[in-house]
């Protein structure tokens, strides 16, 4: 299991300052670990979509909490592809992250249901 991550000093408030309270820190941290992860399995690094990011989190979710994925997302407030796109652009507007002409946190809108992706999607790997 990697490290745990943690934001340096002052970044977690500045996020606060600019409306990012509805979510835990961990959340943040999350999506910041899901973009690596996806562009580890990137040929190249490049920008990605919001759909792509929203299905990279899932992977990762279920990769880390297997069936308690959408339990410990709903623990830091997260509960819909939507919330990720709203912490992506939190990290936007503190200058962690970029954006593209065009990105909107609407890429990120109904990219699949918690419950299909989570629940009915886990699959138990048998060795």
């Amino acid at each position: 299991m990697p490290p745990e991550l943690q934001f340096a000093d002052g970044i977690l408030a500045r996020i606060h300052a600019c409306g990012g309270k509805k979510y835990d820190e961990r959340a943040y941290l999350f999506v910041l670990a899901a973009i690596e992860y996806l562009q580890g399995k990137l040929d190249v690094r490049r920008h990605v979509s919001g759909a792509e990011l929203a299905w990279a989190c899932r992977d990762l979710a279920l990769e880390r909490f297997g069936l308690l994925s959408r339990t410990v997302l709903d623990c830091w407030g997260v509960q819909s592809t939507t919330d990720f796109g709203r912490i992506v652009f939190s990290l936007v507007e503190i200058s962690l992250l970029s954006t593209q002409p065009g990105d909107s946190v609407d890429d990120f809108a109904g990219v699949y249901d918690f419950e299909v992706a989570f629940d009915e999607g886990y699959v138990i790997k048998t060795v």
